[in-house]
């Protein structure tokens, strides 16, 4: 017993000692933000190297690396469909020192039961990028454009038409469910038919195993190139100028139904006022530069600014879009 009273009154002497440091020490991030950055920031991605939410943080990390004079390291966590990446970000400190690139799946994970992250979960402080799927159709498909299409689907009974693009739930696949749903159609009236991606979604359909395959119109460039596949129309508000000559639903259905793989960036929630104006100059002024939009042009990925309000507001818009997607689907749990 006195050796337990001594420790306890030990315990209790070192912590009021500590107690007057403690308010200092916890103060201090807050002080040290009038010279943000101070220091290297971490840049984390959700997704793995070589891929093009990668390659768009990178090229993003070396204009924000010039503008903010600190370094911006980008590090990459993989793993649970996005999720661990994610929530890396939304539970980093929030100091500014650790951002991250979130991406469209974050409108789409919790939906499928898989993380309580939403788009509420962060601070945002710009999107830089939204890639529109495109419809694409084999070189020798009768449908000359997407009318044509379109009204053969309409036409034919449910399941008569086979799709691919990514796997089940993916965003190439609600994409496809909610431009049937746009046309008055069940989302399954089209058969999905999952891949490992859209290159080899793109495969079968040169080889004629599906009938359609949505994906980005950059990712299924290699197939059209080749003179294997044909883009009929892209579910964005306006033309990709990359892809000039590819319609939009809206000018050839009158459809206006619009969707897309995004990216942009966010901190976790807390993120002190003067931060986030900072770094939204500085993404502002690196998404402006002609090295970010050479960058993205010449991969033909698409590049679409918002600040922080307007991010807010599309995500928003993105994630009410993908539950009613997954919900007409049958991918929605809860």
């Amino acid at each position: 017993m006195p050796i337990l009273s001594r420790r306890t009154l030990l315990a209790a002497s070192g912590a009021a000692i500590a107690a007057p440091l403690a308010a200092p020490l916890l103060a201090t991030p807050a002080l040290g933000q009038a010279n943000y950055p101070s220091r290297p920031i971490q840049l984390l991605v959700p997704w793995g190297a070589g891929g093009g939410t990668d390659a768009t943080a990178r090229i993003i990390g070396s204009l924000l690396e010039r503008d903010l004079g600190q370094p911006v390291n980008v590090v990459n966590r993989t793993g649970g469909s996005g999720v661990v990446g994610h929530s890396a970000i939304a539970t980093a400190q929030p100091d500014g020192y650790t951002i991250g690139m979130i991406t469209v799946e974050i409108a789409m994970m919790h939906w499928q039961g898989l993380t309580q992250l939403n788009p509420t979960s962060f601070t945002p402080i710009a999107l830089m990028n939204e890639d529109p799927p495109g419809v694409q159709v084999a070189a020798n498909s009768p449908y000359a454009d997407i009318k044509a299409l379109a009204d053969a689907i309409k036409a034919r009974p449910s399941g008569s038409f086979k799709a691919s693009g990514t796997g089940q739930g993916g965003i190439w696949h609600l994409a496809l469910v909610g431009w049937l749903q746009a046309m008055g159609l069940r989302g399954d009236h089209v058969r999905w038919v999952p891949s490992n991606g859209a290159a080899p979604a793109m495969q079968e359909l040169a080889a004629g195993g599906v009938d359609i395959v949505t994906c980005s119109v950059p990712e299924a460039r290699a197939m059209i190139d080749a003179g294997r596949a044909k883009s009929l129309a892209i579910m964005a508000a306006q033309r990709n100028p990359q892809f000039a000559q590819v319609p939009t639903l809206n000018e050839t259905l009158g459809i206006n139904y619009s969707t897309g793989a995004w990216r942009g960036i966010a901190g976790p929630k807390g993120l002190p006022a003067n931060v986030q104006e900072r770094l939204g100059v500085a993404l502002k002024k690196a998404y402006d530069s002609s090295e970010f939009k050479d960058f993205m042009a010449s991969r033909g990925f698409g590049v679409v600014y918002a600040d922080q309000a307007g991010f807010t507001e599309f995500m928003a818009k993105a994630d009410r879009g993908m539950g009613e997607a997954m919900r007409a689907a049958g991918l929605a749990r809860g």
